[in-house]
């Protein structure tokens, strides 16, 4: 059985399809093989993995409506062990029609489990809490928590972790907190280190060692339909993910 990771936080602009898409290509290159779903409409991942969005027949719309099943809509990708299934604005209509469908919370896990093949999943949520973000909660074993190292970061999280626990409480039980990450550090400023260590007293245990700094290269990696460890390796963007990737790698054992 694949290991699923919802990569979610409702605030957009926290570095979390960076995460999803550098942790994805980081599991993939440490030889597990990794499915990275991109379940937010603006299709970020999709773009960030250099898939043109023009030419894709088939999407998590077709998967989420029921028309295809995930196998056929998943695309390989140009690095070894990673396999992309893209997304296109189009998801926020699918979205919509979702909202009075039969099973409208379980159609990713159902998606998910009908894939077997992969030793990773990783799904890049919505910045919302979405019916998407929920089938996301749904189908996953752990969720991964970008929070930035900025003022108003907690703010709004204690919603995501009432809906975590009544995802719990109702549809997935084992669903469990892989852990905090924080993004977006800037060691010149003080006000990075007293979030996170903001962060840390709110999370005990959960945060982890690794912190991911505000670097231009991560910035422009996404441009160039390129993951950090193959824009620019010796970045010390792509050596926080690759670290990142490892803690992640022992903390689900």
């Amino acid at each position: 059985m694949a290991t699923v990771i919802s990569v979610t936080n409702q605030k957009g602009g926290v570095g979390k399809t960076t995460t999803s898409i550098n942790l994805a290509y980081y599991l993939a290159k440490s030889g597990h093989k990794t499915l990275l779903i991109d379940f937010d409409p603006q299709g970020n991942a999709t773009s960030g993995l250099g898939i043109d969005k023009q030419s894709l027949e088939a999407t998590m719309t077709d998967v989420i409506a029921e028309r295809k099943p995930l196998s056929e809509v998943i695309q390989k990708t140009q690095f070894k062990n990673l396999d992309l299934a893209p997304t296109t604005p189009e998801l926020a209509n699918a979205e919509v029609e979702l909202a009075q469908a039969a099973r409208r919370f379980t159609r990713l896990k159902s998606a998910i489990d009908s894939t077997l093949h992969y030793d990773f999943v990783v799904i890049d949520s919505p910045p919302s809490l979405s019916l998407l973000t929920v089938n996301g909660l749904i189908a996953a074993k752990y969720v991964l928590l970008p929070v930035q190292a900025e003022f108003y970061a907690l703010e709004g999280l204690g919603q995501l972790l009432e809906t975590m626990k009544l995802v719990r409480k109702g549809m997935n039980p084992t669903l469990d907190l892989l852990g905090v990450l924080t993004t977006m550090v800037d060691s010149r400023t003080t006000l990075s280190g007293q979030v996170h260590e903001e962060i840390i007293k709110h999370f005990p245990g959960k945060v982890f060692k690794t912190t991911i700094p505000r670097n231009i290269r991560l910035a422009e990696a996404p441009s160039h339909g390129l993951p950090i460890g193959a824009y620019d390796r010796f970045s010390k963007g792509a050596r926080a993910y690759k670290a990142a990737a490892k803690e992640v790698l022992e903390r689900v054992g």
